[in-house]
Protein backbone atom coordinates (compact mmCIF):
# COMPACT_ATOMS: atom_id res chain seq x y z
CA UNK A 1 0.00 0.00 0.00
CA UNK A 2 1.50 3.31 -0.90
CA UNK A 3 1.04 6.33 1.53
CA UNK A 4 -0.42 4.55 4.59
CA UNK A 5 -0.22 8.12 6.30
CA UNK A 6 -2.68 9.07 3.72
CA UNK A 7 -5.06 6.18 4.58
CA UNK A 8 -4.77 7.42 7.80
CA UNK A 9 -5.59 11.03 7.23
CA UNK A 10 -8.20 9.83 4.30
CA UNK A 11 -10.08 7.73 7.36
CA UNK A 12 -9.79 10.97 9.68
CA UNK A 13 -11.79 13.09 7.10
CA UNK A 14 -14.46 10.24 6.82
CA UNK A 15 -15.64 10.84 10.58
CA UNK A 16 -14.99 14.73 10.96
CA UNK A 17 -16.79 15.89 7.30
CA UNK A 18 -20.17 16.37 7.75
CA UNK A 19 -20.19 17.29 3.90
CA UNK A 20 -19.12 15.11 0.91
CA UNK A 21 -15.85 13.46 1.80
CA UNK A 22 -13.64 14.72 -1.16
CA UNK A 23 -9.87 15.25 -2.26
CA UNK A 24 -9.94 18.98 -2.63
CA UNK A 25 -12.17 19.44 0.73
CA UNK A 26 -9.06 17.01 2.33
CA UNK A 27 -6.83 19.35 0.75
CA UNK A 28 -8.76 22.17 2.28
CA UNK A 29 -8.77 21.01 5.78
CA UNK A 30 -4.82 20.11 6.06
CA UNK A 31 -4.11 23.82 4.60
CA UNK A 32 -3.29 22.53 1.42
CA UNK A 33 -0.60 20.28 3.37
CA UNK A 34 -1.50 18.11 0.48
CA UNK A 35 -2.72 18.89 -3.00
CA UNK A 36 -6.25 17.31 -4.49
CA UNK A 37 -3.93 15.83 -7.12
CA UNK A 38 -1.69 13.85 -4.38
CA UNK A 39 -5.55 12.28 -2.56
CA UNK A 40 -6.67 11.59 -5.94
CA UNK A 41 -3.64 9.32 -6.74
CA UNK A 42 -4.03 8.07 -3.63
CA UNK A 43 -7.48 7.08 -4.31
CA UNK A 44 -6.69 6.04 -7.39
CA UNK A 45 -3.83 3.87 -6.90
CA UNK A 46 -4.43 -0.14 -6.77
CA UNK A 47 -7.39 -1.34 -5.25
CA UNK A 48 -6.93 -2.49 -1.55
CA UNK A 49 -7.14 -5.84 -0.93
CA UNK A 50 -9.16 -8.28 1.40
CA UNK A 51 -5.48 -9.08 2.84
CA UNK A 52 -4.34 -5.50 3.45
CA UNK A 53 -7.62 -5.12 5.59
CA UNK A 54 -7.00 -8.09 7.62
CA UNK A 55 -3.42 -6.60 8.09
CA UNK A 56 -5.12 -3.30 9.20
CA UNK A 57 -7.63 -4.75 12.18
CA UNK A 58 -5.66 -7.41 12.74
CA UNK A 59 -3.89 -5.91 15.64
CA UNK A 60 -7.34 -4.86 17.42
CA UNK A 61 -9.29 -7.97 17.04
CA UNK A 62 -6.30 -9.95 18.57
CA UNK A 63 -6.89 -7.93 21.83
CA UNK A 64 -10.79 -8.24 21.95
CA UNK A 65 -11.14 -11.71 20.68
CA UNK A 66 -12.64 -14.53 22.95
CA UNK A 67 -13.59 -18.07 21.99
CA UNK A 68 -16.88 -17.37 22.66
CA UNK A 69 -17.08 -14.70 20.18
CA UNK A 70 -19.88 -14.26 17.59
CA UNK A 71 -19.54 -13.72 13.81
CA UNK A 72 -22.59 -11.87 12.00
CA UNK A 73 -22.83 -11.68 8.27
CA UNK A 74 -25.73 -9.46 6.63
CA UNK A 75 -25.17 -7.32 3.85
CA UNK A 76 -26.37 -3.78 3.18
CA UNK A 77 -26.41 -0.89 0.46
CA UNK A 78 -24.82 2.27 0.03
CA UNK A 79 -27.07 4.01 -2.05
CA UNK A 80 -25.54 6.59 -5.03
CA UNK A 81 -28.83 7.58 -6.77
CA UNK A 82 -27.10 10.01 -8.55
CA UNK A 83 -23.77 8.15 -9.74
CA UNK A 84 -23.04 7.09 -12.68
CA UNK A 85 -23.51 2.65 -13.15
CA UNK A 86 -20.89 0.89 -13.34
CA UNK A 87 -20.38 -3.22 -12.30
CA UNK A 88 -20.13 -1.90 -8.43
CA UNK A 89 -22.74 1.17 -8.68
CA UNK A 90 -25.95 -0.82 -9.86
CA UNK A 91 -29.62 -1.95 -9.07
CA UNK A 92 -29.72 -4.25 -6.01
CA UNK A 93 -33.08 -5.99 -4.36
CA UNK A 94 -33.16 -4.17 -1.14
CA UNK A 95 -35.50 -6.55 1.28
CA UNK A 96 -36.06 -4.01 3.60
CA UNK A 97 -37.82 -1.56 1.62
CA UNK A 98 -39.17 -4.31 -0.54
CA UNK A 99 -37.45 -2.70 -4.29
CA UNK A 100 -34.92 -2.18 -6.24
CA UNK A 101 -32.21 0.43 -5.06
CA UNK A 102 -29.20 1.83 -6.80
CA UNK A 103 -26.06 1.65 -4.96
CA UNK A 104 -22.77 -0.67 -3.41
CA UNK A 105 -24.05 -3.81 -1.93
CA UNK A 106 -21.50 -4.95 0.64
CA UNK A 107 -21.69 -8.10 2.60
CA UNK A 108 -20.32 -8.02 5.97
CA UNK A 109 -18.60 -9.80 8.49
CA UNK A 110 -18.71 -8.11 11.78
CA UNK A 111 -17.48 -9.97 14.63
CA UNK A 112 -18.71 -9.47 18.44
CA UNK A 113 -17.43 -9.78 21.80
CA UNK A 114 -17.29 -8.49 25.28
CA UNK A 115 -14.17 -7.24 27.20
CA UNK A 116 -14.05 -8.09 30.94
CA UNK A 117 -16.05 -5.33 31.99
CA UNK A 118 -18.82 -6.34 30.00
CA UNK A 119 -18.49 -3.69 27.63
CA UNK A 120 -19.42 -4.68 23.71
CA UNK A 121 -16.90 -4.37 20.78
CA UNK A 122 -17.82 -4.66 17.31
CA UNK A 123 -15.36 -4.88 14.44
CA UNK A 124 -15.22 -6.01 11.12
CA UNK A 125 -13.19 -8.55 9.93
CA UNK A 126 -13.88 -8.60 6.17
CA UNK A 127 -16.55 -7.19 3.96
CA UNK A 128 -16.97 -8.27 0.08
CA UNK A 129 -18.29 -5.65 -2.27
CA UNK A 130 -20.68 -7.11 -4.85
CA UNK A 131 -19.78 -6.85 -8.04
CA UNK A 132 -22.33 -7.60 -11.60
CA UNK A 133 -19.99 -8.56 -14.00
CA UNK A 134 -21.14 -11.84 -15.50
CA UNK A 135 -23.70 -11.74 -17.89
CA UNK A 136 -27.27 -14.08 -18.28
CA UNK A 137 -30.02 -13.99 -20.09
CA UNK A 138 -32.99 -13.85 -17.86
CA UNK A 139 -35.96 -15.68 -19.45
CA UNK A 140 -38.90 -13.21 -17.50
CA UNK A 141 -37.91 -10.39 -19.80
CA UNK A 142 -36.13 -11.81 -22.24
CA UNK A 143 -32.94 -10.02 -21.89
CA UNK A 144 -29.33 -9.75 -21.00
CA UNK A 145 -28.72 -8.92 -17.05
CA UNK A 146 -25.71 -9.10 -15.17
CA UNK A 147 -25.25 -10.56 -12.03
CA UNK A 148 -21.94 -10.96 -9.48
CA UNK A 149 -20.09 -14.57 -10.58
CA UNK A 150 -20.41 -15.63 -7.21
CA UNK A 151 -23.47 -15.93 -5.22
CA UNK A 152 -23.73 -13.79 -1.21
CA UNK A 153 -23.75 -17.48 -0.42
CA UNK A 154 -20.46 -18.60 -1.78
CA UNK A 155 -19.01 -15.43 -0.89
CA UNK A 156 -20.01 -16.20 2.98
CA UNK A 157 -18.21 -19.95 2.40
CA UNK A 158 -15.25 -18.62 1.25
CA UNK A 159 -14.60 -15.60 3.75
CA UNK A 160 -15.72 -17.40 6.61
CA UNK A 161 -12.74 -19.88 5.15
CA UNK A 162 -10.06 -17.64 5.39
CA UNK A 163 -11.43 -15.79 8.56
CA UNK A 164 -11.31 -19.65 10.62
CA UNK A 165 -8.53 -21.23 8.52
CA UNK A 166 -6.21 -18.78 7.54
CA UNK A 167 -7.12 -15.74 10.28
CA UNK A 168 -7.63 -18.09 13.02
CA UNK A 169 -9.92 -16.00 14.61
CA UNK A 170 -11.51 -17.12 17.98
CA UNK A 171 -15.40 -17.50 17.53
CA UNK A 172 -18.11 -20.18 18.95
CA UNK A 173 -20.92 -18.54 17.02
CA UNK A 174 -22.72 -17.67 13.17
CA UNK A 175 -25.68 -15.82 12.94
CA UNK A 176 -27.69 -14.29 10.22
CA UNK A 177 -30.89 -14.04 9.41
CA UNK A 178 -32.95 -16.52 6.62
CA UNK A 179 -31.35 -15.05 3.64
CA UNK A 180 -28.60 -16.89 4.54
CA UNK A 181 -29.86 -20.25 5.77
CA UNK A 182 -29.09 -22.59 3.15
CA UNK A 183 -28.47 -26.08 3.46
CA UNK A 184 -25.03 -25.69 1.70
CA UNK A 185 -24.06 -22.90 4.43
CA UNK A 186 -25.26 -24.92 7.38
CA UNK A 187 -23.57 -28.17 6.13
CA UNK A 188 -20.22 -26.07 5.66
CA UNK A 189 -20.20 -24.14 9.40
CA UNK A 190 -21.15 -27.89 10.90
CA UNK A 191 -18.95 -29.77 8.87
CA UNK A 192 -16.09 -28.50 7.40
CA UNK A 193 -15.52 -25.43 10.32
CA UNK A 194 -16.61 -27.46 12.95
CA UNK A 195 -18.25 -24.11 14.30
CA UNK A 196 -21.63 -23.82 15.46
CA UNK A 197 -24.67 -21.49 14.50
CA UNK A 198 -27.61 -19.71 15.58
CA UNK A 199 -29.59 -18.52 12.50
CA UNK A 200 -33.33 -18.02 11.52
CA UNK A 201 -35.03 -20.33 9.37
CA UNK A 202 -37.96 -19.35 6.93
CA UNK A 203 -41.46 -20.83 8.13
CA UNK A 204 -42.03 -23.34 5.13
CA UNK A 205 -38.72 -25.38 5.70
CA UNK A 206 -39.48 -28.61 6.56
CA UNK A 207 -38.12 -30.67 9.14
CA UNK A 208 -38.37 -34.65 10.98
CA UNK A 209 -39.22 -34.83 14.32
CA UNK A 210 -36.83 -37.91 14.67
CA UNK A 211 -33.86 -39.80 12.62
CA UNK A 212 -36.52 -42.33 11.88
CA UNK A 213 -38.48 -39.93 10.39
CA UNK A 214 -36.31 -38.38 8.38
CA UNK A 215 -35.20 -41.55 7.30
CA UNK A 216 -38.73 -42.36 5.71
CA UNK A 217 -38.73 -38.58 4.65
CA UNK A 218 -41.65 -37.53 6.40
CA UNK A 219 -41.49 -34.18 6.46
CA UNK A 220 -43.46 -31.03 7.83
CA UNK A 221 -43.36 -27.46 8.07
CA UNK A 222 -41.91 -26.27 10.93
CA UNK A 223 -44.77 -23.74 11.00
CA UNK A 224 -46.77 -26.54 11.60
CA UNK A 225 -44.76 -27.69 14.16
CA UNK A 226 -47.01 -26.47 17.08
CA UNK A 227 -43.94 -25.39 18.92
CA UNK A 228 -45.14 -23.55 22.12
CA UNK A 229 -42.89 -20.16 22.62
CA UNK A 230 -39.67 -21.26 24.97
CA UNK A 231 -39.62 -24.65 23.95
CA UNK A 232 -36.85 -26.36 22.17
CA UNK A 233 -37.16 -29.57 19.67
CA UNK A 234 -34.81 -31.43 18.20
CA UNK A 235 -35.08 -32.13 14.56
CA UNK A 236 -33.85 -32.79 11.26
CA UNK A 237 -34.21 -30.80 8.64
CA UNK A 238 -34.58 -31.52 4.94
CA UNK A 239 -30.94 -31.78 3.22
CA UNK A 240 -29.18 -31.99 6.41
CA UNK A 241 -27.29 -34.95 8.31
CA UNK A 242 -27.28 -33.87 11.66
CA UNK A 243 -30.14 -32.81 14.02
CA UNK A 244 -29.91 -29.09 15.18
CA UNK A 245 -32.77 -27.34 17.90
CA UNK A 246 -35.55 -25.51 17.02
CA UNK A 247 -37.05 -23.10 18.97
CA UNK A 248 -39.77 -20.30 18.27
CA UNK A 249 -39.45 -16.22 19.20
CA UNK A 250 -42.10 -13.73 19.18
CA UNK A 251 -42.38 -10.53 19.24
CA UNK A 252 -44.15 -7.47 18.94
CA UNK A 253 -43.63 -5.22 15.99
CA UNK A 254 -43.59 -0.70 16.11
CA UNK A 255 -47.47 -1.23 15.08
CA UNK A 256 -48.12 -3.60 17.90
CA UNK A 257 -48.55 -6.41 15.82
CA UNK A 258 -46.91 -9.76 16.83
CA UNK A 259 -44.53 -11.64 14.43
CA UNK A 260 -42.81 -15.09 14.88
CA UNK A 261 -39.28 -15.93 13.98
CA UNK A 262 -37.63 -19.43 14.11
CA UNK A 263 -34.49 -20.04 15.61
CA UNK A 264 -32.24 -23.11 14.76
CA UNK A 265 -28.67 -23.86 15.84
CA UNK A 266 -26.27 -26.92 15.82
CA UNK A 267 -25.49 -26.52 19.65
CA UNK A 268 -27.72 -29.01 21.15
CA UNK A 269 -27.06 -28.03 24.56
CA UNK A 270 -28.43 -24.95 24.68
CA UNK A 271 -32.07 -23.76 25.28
CA UNK A 272 -34.64 -21.54 24.11
CA UNK A 273 -33.37 -18.43 26.30
CA UNK A 274 -29.57 -19.44 24.90
CA UNK A 275 -31.05 -19.46 21.07
CA UNK A 276 -32.44 -16.09 21.70
CA UNK A 277 -29.95 -14.25 23.37
CA UNK A 278 -27.16 -15.31 21.18
CA UNK A 279 -29.25 -14.24 17.67
CA UNK A 280 -29.80 -11.12 19.28
CA UNK A 281 -26.53 -10.48 18.77
CA UNK A 282 -27.30 -10.43 15.46
CA UNK A 283 -28.39 -6.64 15.41
CA UNK A 284 -24.61 -6.18 15.99
CA UNK A 285 -24.55 -6.15 12.36
CA UNK A 286 -27.35 -3.45 12.11
CA UNK A 287 -25.71 -0.88 14.54
CA UNK A 288 -22.40 -1.59 12.27
CA UNK A 289 -24.37 -0.75 8.81
CA UNK A 290 -25.70 2.80 10.55
CA UNK A 291 -23.21 4.08 12.30
CA UNK A 292 -20.69 2.95 8.95
CA UNK A 293 -23.03 5.16 7.17
CA UNK A 294 -24.10 7.96 9.47
CA UNK A 295 -20.78 8.55 11.10
CA UNK A 296 -17.78 6.61 8.60
CA UNK A 297 -18.85 8.56 5.58
CA UNK A 298 -19.56 5.51 3.58
CA UNK A 299 -22.19 7.09 1.07
CA UNK A 300 -20.40 10.45 0.94
CA UNK A 301 -17.71 10.08 -1.35
CA UNK A 302 -18.59 11.51 -5.08
CA UNK A 303 -15.88 9.78 -6.85
CA UNK A 304 -17.15 8.37 -9.71
CA UNK A 305 -14.84 5.18 -10.87
CA UNK A 306 -14.57 2.05 -9.15
CA UNK A 307 -11.28 1.21 -7.61
CA UNK A 308 -11.83 4.68 -5.89
CA UNK A 309 -15.14 4.16 -4.43
CA UNK A 310 -13.63 0.70 -3.42
CA UNK A 311 -10.73 2.17 -1.65
CA UNK A 312 -12.80 4.98 0.11
CA UNK A 313 -15.14 2.03 1.43
CA UNK A 314 -11.38 0.40 2.38
CA UNK A 315 -11.46 3.45 4.40
CA UNK A 316 -14.83 4.32 6.03
CA UNK A 317 -14.29 0.49 7.49
CA UNK A 318 -10.85 2.01 9.01
CA UNK A 319 -12.40 5.01 10.04
CA UNK A 320 -15.35 2.79 12.18
CA UNK A 321 -12.75 0.83 13.97
CA UNK A 322 -10.64 3.81 15.02
CA UNK A 323 -14.42 5.26 16.17
CA UNK A 324 -15.31 2.06 18.12
CA UNK A 325 -11.56 2.33 19.78
CA UNK A 326 -12.32 5.98 21.16
CA UNK A 327 -16.19 4.45 21.89
CA UNK A 328 -14.25 1.57 24.01
CA UNK A 329 -11.48 4.27 25.45
CA UNK A 330 -14.33 6.75 26.34
CA UNK A 331 -17.06 4.89 27.47
CA UNK A 332 -19.49 6.12 24.98
CA UNK A 333 -21.33 5.29 21.43
CA UNK A 334 -20.28 6.31 18.24
CA UNK A 335 -23.04 9.01 18.17
CA UNK A 336 -22.46 10.53 21.10
CA UNK A 337 -18.10 11.26 19.76
CA UNK A 338 -19.60 12.77 16.78
CA UNK A 339 -21.93 14.98 18.40
CA UNK A 340 -18.75 16.14 20.18
CA UNK A 341 -17.25 16.35 16.94
CA UNK A 342 -20.30 18.51 15.30
CA UNK A 343 -20.94 20.76 18.62
CA UNK A 344 -17.28 21.39 18.32
CA UNK A 345 -17.67 22.42 14.62
CA UNK A 346 -20.82 24.68 15.31
CA UNK A 347 -18.74 26.60 18.07
CA UNK A 348 -16.20 27.50 15.53
CA UNK A 349 -18.51 28.14 12.80
CA UNK A 350 -20.11 30.75 15.52
CA UNK A 351 -16.55 31.84 16.46
CA UNK A 352 -16.00 32.43 12.91
CA UNK A 353 -19.59 33.82 12.16
CA UNK A 354 -18.55 36.80 15.01
CA UNK A 355 -15.42 37.63 13.95
CA UNK A 356 -16.86 38.12 10.27
CA UNK A 357 -19.71 40.48 11.82
CA UNK A 358 -16.79 42.51 13.81
CA UNK A 359 -14.51 43.27 10.55
CA UNK A 360 -17.87 44.00 8.81
CA UNK A 361 -18.84 46.71 11.58
CA UNK A 362 -15.75 48.34 11.95
CA UNK A 363 -16.06 48.71 8.11
CA UNK A 364 -19.25 50.83 8.88
CA UNK A 365 -21.20 48.37 6.61
CA UNK A 366 -24.65 49.74 6.73
CA UNK A 367 -26.49 46.69 7.44
CA UNK A 368 -24.89 45.90 10.53
CA UNK A 369 -24.46 49.44 11.78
Amino acid sequence: MKNPHLLDLYSDFCLTSFLSVTATGLGKLVDDGYSHDQISRFLSQKEFTQKDFWQMVKQLVRKVEHDSGIISIDDTIAEKPHSTENDMICYHWDHSNEAYVKGINILNFVYHTALPDDQDVTLPLAYEIIKKTAQYYDKKSGKVKLRSPLTKNEMVRERLYVITKYNRVKYRYVVWDTWFTSKENLDFVHNDLKKHFVVALKSNRKAALSEQDKKQGQYTKVEELGLHTGQCLKVWLNGTDFPVLLTKQVFTNKDGSTGELFLISNDLNLGAADLIAIYEKRWCVEVFHKSLKQNAGLEKSPTKYEVTQSNHIFASMIAYCKLEVLKVKGNSNHFALKARLYLKAIKAAYQELLELKCAAKQQATPLLA
